[in-house]
């Protein structure tokens, strides 16, 4: 709603018009007929502003990205689209939009690809299955060499050369350089890909976050390190990197998608010299030896598919012993990196300074703080650090596994302060995350925090707005704090780890004692604990993570969840856009209302309840419970419960479009599932720190693929209409779909 104060300017108008003796004597009269010709023209004054808004609107409705909602309808019928669900407004919107030039490019790869993005917001790669299809060469055939295989120099329509890894590893993939014969069975899973009429759409749901500057997990030798601060193996993402203007389409890299980055792809490097990069190393790296710089022309232009291939002629040069040195050799490696290549685009070209570690040219960075160097691509080698081997060639100072995120360095860096920048993949804009969130935010903090460290807690007694500014580790200063009104928050799309080495305690220090904690990830050293005393009127925790644990770090060592108990007297707790450890009170701790919204909360101990509140009454909407409940009363919507839940109260409440073990005692159930046996096939994954991590997957239950109120499915990410986008998307690819083909979609986890 504009700010524009009609109402206030219409009231005043209208009342300025009504005789002053009726004005008078209507202030004057008892309740309850005080004020009521006052309250009339408040009414008026009301619709009077809006049919003025509508008016000054009456322009911006006539265009499809100005207008409200209720004329998108009208617009469509006029360039004769299908309007998708109104639940998805912006697929909706884009769609009205560009009807006009779907039709016209209707039948091309680009117009389906421009689809996924515009119906779904996913990415998406298109491919024509006929054009994996097998076939003998005959003699007449040219020589196709521009249209080889990028990895395995497979020609089209060529059999596989099993030789090289990556083309096993891209088997049954968008990128896919193996040809097949014809399997002309319905395609069910991968099953029925390869044929003449179809075609097939390969979907990426999750969404790539950017992370900058992290302290990473230090395994304690200076060598070795994790990208996670938590110590967990993730795997690190690619970024999406598609051309913003459709017109320079193009079929995408795999590096330009949001997907985890193979090892072989990291190590992908294709070289190729020329004499612009001879002329950079006289001029600029001391190469003064002529005869290196003529042996180095006599391989100019020559494309090497490999770092081996490259290094194996330089030896057989003439000159290789000045070559070699570490001052020409890694500006040379860095200089004949070809674009075309996934080293080249996920890691920081040689010729980037190291203070431009935040721009987004890349998607991992390494960065020694202390010398201001940035371990760029001349420098960095891929590897598998599953048993941390260094493999690496000996000019290398670093390796990177991006399937685990881990790195290893050559030489001893624990006198060196490190940062790395990382992707992560995820569903969606739940716990904490690098995302945007700034409508959640208080604008105006009394202190900032930064550069990783203690969390002073001096000032909290009183009314304090504290922002932690990046990405850093910290720890509480104290372990029982007094607080009377607190918000500790991150920054927007920052995401900070604070690390606790004992039990937090924050205790209210007044009775109407509030505390509010935003984007924050809070994490355990051993079996600690979140602990809120005395009274607090409202608790409000959003966009955070308490680490729910069950998983093991770098050395090892368990990490544990981090629970929250409630040992004091809340009259209410919201969790909201947040993933949690256990909730329960302890010690005569009370909740009066607890209110739970777009969230995932999880007990990974086998007969521990996910939440347990024995007093007042528990509100959940749109949330993924890893363990069963017991509370008092029950508001439950959209809820998946995973094991066995009872509420006492059965009478008052209610339970909808959710779904719990039969065995529950619960409200009465309205449209919803009751089942029995394992749920583990219903989500990507279970345990916390990988990205399809709560997702449901496409083998789980009808109920509660489409169990929700608006159809869309049950759980953490209802909001996100994920199967709601794919119906829209089905309707469209079907209308500008080449007529006789058969679509296939496939969802890339």
């Amino acid at each position: 709603m504009a700010n524009d104060n009609f109402e206030t300017y219409f009231a005043e108008k209208l009342w300025e018009m009504i005789p002053a003796i009726y004005r008078h004597e209507d202030g004057l009269d008892t309740n309850p007929n005080k004020d009521v010709l006052r309250s009339f023209v408040l009414l008026f004054a009301e619709q009077a502003a809006i049919l003025r808004r509508s008016h000054d609107r009456l322009w911006d409705d006539q265009f499809i990205d100005l207008c409200c909602e209720w004329a998108v309808p009208y617009i469509a019928d006029l360039v004769g689209t299908r309007l998708l669900s109104d639940l998805n407004k912006r697929g909706r919107r884009i769609d009205v939009a560009k009807t006009i030039y779907y039709r016209r490019r209707k039948g091309t790869l680009r117009v389906l690809e421009e689809l996924i993005s515009d119906i779904t917001g996913w990415e998406g790669v298109a491919v024509e299955k006929f054009k994996r299809l097998g076939r003998s060469r005959h003699g007449l055939d040219p020589f196709p060499a521009v249209l080889s295989g990028m990895h395995t120099k497979t020609l089209p329509g060529g059999w596989a050369d099993i030789r090289q890894q990556q083309g096993s590893e891209l088997t049954i993939s968008p990128f896919d350089e193996f040809y097949y014969t014809a399997d002309v069975r319905q395609q069910k899973g991968t099953d029925g890909l390869f044929g003449i009429p179809k075609l097939a759409f390969y979907l990426y749901r999750l969404t790539s976050f950017r992370v900058e500057d992290v302290d990473p997990f230090d395994y304690g030798d200076g060598l070795k390190y994790g990208f996670d601060p938590s110590g967990r193996d993730i795997p690190l993402f690619a970024q999406r990197d598609r051309p913003d203007d459709w017109d320079e389409w193009r079929s995408a890299y795999e590096w330009e998608l949001p997907l985890p980055i193979r090892c072989r792809l990291l190590g992908h490097a294709e070289y190729m010299i020329t004499e612009s990069i001879i002329q950079k190393l006289v001029d600029d790296h001391e190469l003064y030896d002529e005869h290196a710089a003529n042996d180095l022309r006599t391989i100019s232009n020559v494309l090497f598919y490999n770092y081996s291939r490259l290094k194996f002629t330089l030896q057989t040069l003439f000159k290789y012993d000045e070559i070699k040195e570490t001052e020409i050799l890694l500006p040379l490696l860095g200089y004949a990196l070809t674009d075309q290549c996934g080293k080249k685009a996920l890691l920081p070209d040689y010729s980037q300074d190291a203070g431009l570690v935040n721009n987004d040219s890349y998607a991992i960075a390494v960065k020694n703080i202390t010398s201001s160097e940035l371990f760029s691509t001349d420098k960095t080698s891929s590897g598998n650090l599953n048993t941390w081997a260094n493999n690496a060639p000996e000019e290398k100072m670093l390796i990177i596994d991006p399937e685990n995120g881990r790195l290893l360095f050559k030489d001893d860096m624990s006198s060196s302060e490190i940062s790395v920048t990382y992707h992560y993949g995820f569903s969606g804009n739940i716990g904490a995350g690098a995302y945007e969130r700034e409508q959640s935010l208080e604008q105006d903090p009394d202190t900032s925090l930064s550069g990783g460290k203690d969390i002073p807690s001096d000032d909290w007694e009183d009314d304090c707005v504290a922002q932690i500014e990046d990405n850093k580790t910290y720890w509480p200063d104290k372990d029982h704090v007094i607080i009377s009104n607190l918000t500790l928050q991150a920054a927007n799309s920052k995401r900070p780890y604070i690390r606790l080495d004992a039990p937090w305690i924050l205790e209210g220090g007044t009775a109407d004692a509030t505390l509010c904690l935003n984007g924050l990830w809070l994490g355990s050293t051993g079996e600690q604990e979140l602990i809120l005393r005395g009274d607090f009127e409202c608790v409000v925790i959003k966009h955070c993570t308490l680490d729910p644990g069950g998983d093991t770090d770098l050395l090892g060592n368990v990490i544990y969840p981090l629970p929250l108990v409630i040992e004091g007297h809340i009259e209410t707790l919201v969790i909201d856009s947040s993933i949690t450890a256990p909730i329960y009170c302890r010690n005569g701790g009370l909740v009066e209302n607890i209110k739970i919204y777009d969230a995932i909360i999880q007990s990974i101990e086998e007969g521990l309840l996910a939440l347990k509140a024995i007093n007042g009454t528990v509100e959940i909407e749109r949330a993924t419970m890893f363990g069963g409940i017991e509370a008092l009363r029950l508001n439950a919507s959209e809820t998946i419960f995973t094991k066995t839940s009872t509420v006492a109260d059965t009478q008052n409440g209610c339970f909808r479009f959710s779904a719990a073990p039969e065995d529950s005692r619960l409200p009465k159930p309205y449209e919803s599932y009751l089942f029995s046996g394992d749920t583990n096939y219903w989500f990507t994954s279970k345990r916390f720190g990988q990205p399809g991590y709560a997702q449901i997957t496409e083998v789980a239950p009808i109920e509660i693929m489409r169990g929700a109120e608006t159809g869309s499915e049950m759980g953490a990410f209802s909001s996100l209409i994920n199967p709601i986008k794919m119906d829209n998307l089905q309707t469209k690819v079907e209308e500008y779909m080449p007529f006789g083909l058969i679509p296939l979609f496939i969802h890339e986890t």
